[in-house]
């Protein structure tokens, strides 16, 4: 089993908004992933990372 790879503790960039829809357009998260971020596994996580990587997220630029 391979093991996950090195991330940041979580996905913030400082560039929080979420006034137009439920998905920040720094980090990518939605609004309860944001909220419950420090209360998922490590393998939630990793999914909630996959997913916004591949939707090319964090974005710094918001």
């Amino acid at each position: 089993m391979n093991p996950l790879p090195a991330r940041p503790d979580t996905p913030c960039v400082a560039v929080c908004s979420t006034t137009f829809d439920d998905v920040c357009r720094g980090c990518g998260r939605t609004v309860a992933e944001v909220a419950q971020w420090v209360f998922l596994s490590e393998s939630d996580k990793e999914r909630v990372w996959e997913r916004i990587i591949a939707e090319g997220y964090p974005r710094r630029e918001g």
